[in-house]
């Protein structure tokens, strides 16, 4: 159990097929039609715990017998990222990985090895406060952060 919207405690799936009736709502409303293609690639990501890249993400949709070209997924993540219904984490070399914006504002954080691309996610709630605390002195209104670490992976720092 993670999140509380309107009262209710909900589970990650739950929040998962909120993010997706939201993005398929978003899509239509910028006059977007919801395609087959497109809505299996939301609903991935709406099950998803972490970002994942686009391949990533195709190979599990044909692992589900989809039989969606990677080029579509681009696309469908493209339009996703123009929306703002993605958050994209660019982790280096070219690559990015995504995963579902949620109305909420609900996030978490990542670190990256930069030997291996292991991504990990974190939440903290003093960096939060801290973040909050520096929009205060700057007198800035954030309306959103990322914060993405980088180092070397336990297992690249044993190597």
């Amino acid at each position: 159990m993670r999140m509380t919207i309107a009262g209710a405690l909900t589970t990650k799936a739950d929040a998962g097929q909120q993010w997706a009736d939201h993005a398929h709502a978003v899509i239509r409303a910028a006059g977007h039609r919801s395609s087959a293609p497109r809505s299996a690639v939301v609903q991935t990501l709406a099950a998803q715990s972490c970002v994942r890249s686009a391949r990533e993400i195709g190979d599990s949709l044909r692992r589900d017998g989809s039989e969606i070209g990677i080029a579509t997924v681009y696309r469908a993540l493209e339009l996703l990222d123009e929306l703002g219904l993605v958050q994209r984490l660019d982790v280096g070399e070219g690559s990015a990985r995504f995963e579902p914006a949620l109305p909420t504002g609900e996030h978490h954080h990542h670190v990256v090895c930069d030997r291996c691309g292991q991504v990990s996610q974190f939440e903290d709630e003093g960096l939060e406060a801290a973040i909050d605390r520096i929009a205060e002195r700057l007198a800035y209104r954030v309306g959103a952060h990322d914060v993405i670490l980088r180092g070397a992976c336990p297992d690249c720092v044993r190597a």
